[in-house]
């Protein structure tokens, strides 16, 4: 008999890419399942006239999905993993990180401007309070404004309305979906820092079931982006903050570098660690130490001082 494996997902078409190729990567690992894919609406697809932040909170884009899972209604869930919450719920595992994607973000002009190109005063939207921190620091002269809405939405608005000039969005889903011919700039990490876990996807699942999508894991992406989290989880803080983090393993070494800003981008924490020995198959727990470690001298120099304000 056919295993039927029900992956849940936000109604969008990056969300339907993501579970589509997850599905695939299954397929493939497993040979013989059916799939089946389900649609939810999070409450971050529902409010979408308010500023992330207002509304913000954990599990704003996860916890329709992780409901469904915990009342054994889909097999997993496929998020992006920036919007997944650090603290994970009783019963459910982050079973598998699949291979990262592009971690950095871009910038969709109207007229293919880059940003030092952008007039005076030019309104660029996001809803991130980590790219407006970092673009203020680059020009203070911007007007950073929020845009709800999902990528496609997003470059609607900025065609068809006239209040932006620019967007600042996630490299990684512009290019899932297609959409790369639009971007007028990649920044570098040096520009913008990226969120914790960005371009990569998160597989969660219920506990005991965990083993079954455990292999679709990608070990170098899943040792970065557990010591981004870490240095999330050791600030206590998350998507709704102005805080940066990209770690990536070079020559069998795990290197993090962090950032935490203040709103206006006038005050910024810089920091950088490596792992002290080569990291092996079993140092996820290594890689966790990097991210508290970081984020322990982060909060030595003042990070929780920018975070309250």
């Amino acid at each position: 008999m056919t295993r039927i494996v029900r992956i849940g997902t936000r109604r969008s078409r990056l969300s339907h890419w993501q579970a589509r190729h997850v599905a695939e990567l299954l397929t493939q690992l497993h040979a013989g399942i059916g799939i089946e894919i389900r649609e939810y609406s999070t409450r971050g697809d529902q409010l979408l006239d308010q500023p992330l932040p207002a509304i913000g909170g954990k599990g704003l884009f996860t916890q329709a999905l992780e409901q469904a899972l915990l009342q054994g209604e889909i097999d997993c869930a496929v998020h992006s993993l920036k919007d997944l919450p650090v603290e994970h719920l009783p019963g459910l595992a982050l079973a598998a990180i699949p291979k990262r994607g592009d971690h950095r973000d871009a910038l969709v002009s109207n007229r293919g401007e880059s940003l030092a190109e952008l007039p005076t005063g030019a309104r660029i939207g996001t809803s991130s309070p980590r790219r407006r921190a970092q673009l203020l620091a680059l020009r203070s002269d911007l007007h950073v404004l929020d845009i709800r809405g999902n990528v496609p939405t997003r470059l609607k608005k900025l065609r068809a309305t006239g209040g932006y000039d620019a967007l600042a969005l996630a490299l990684a889903g512009l290019q899932r979906l297609g959409l790369a011919g639009r971007i007028s700039q990649v920044f570098n990490e040096a520009q913008l820092l990226c969120a914790a876990g960005q371009g990569a996807l998160a597989v969660q699942c219920r506990a005991e079931d965990s083993d079954f999508f455990s292999a679709l894991t990608h070990l170098p992406s899943a040792l970065a982006v557990a010591a981004e989290r870490a240095f999330l989880r050791g600030l206590n803080a998350g998507c709704s903050l102005p805080v940066g983090a990209y770690a990536a393993v070079h020559d069998g070494n795990l290197s993090l570098q962090a950032a935490v800003m203040s709103l206006d981008g006038r005050a910024q924490i810089q920091l950088r660690r490596q792992a002290a020995s080569p990291l092996r198959n079993e140092s996820l727990a290594a890689a966790v130490a990097l991210g508290e470690a970081l984020a322990s001298e982060a909060l030595a120099k003042g990070a929780d001082e920018l975070l309250g304000a």
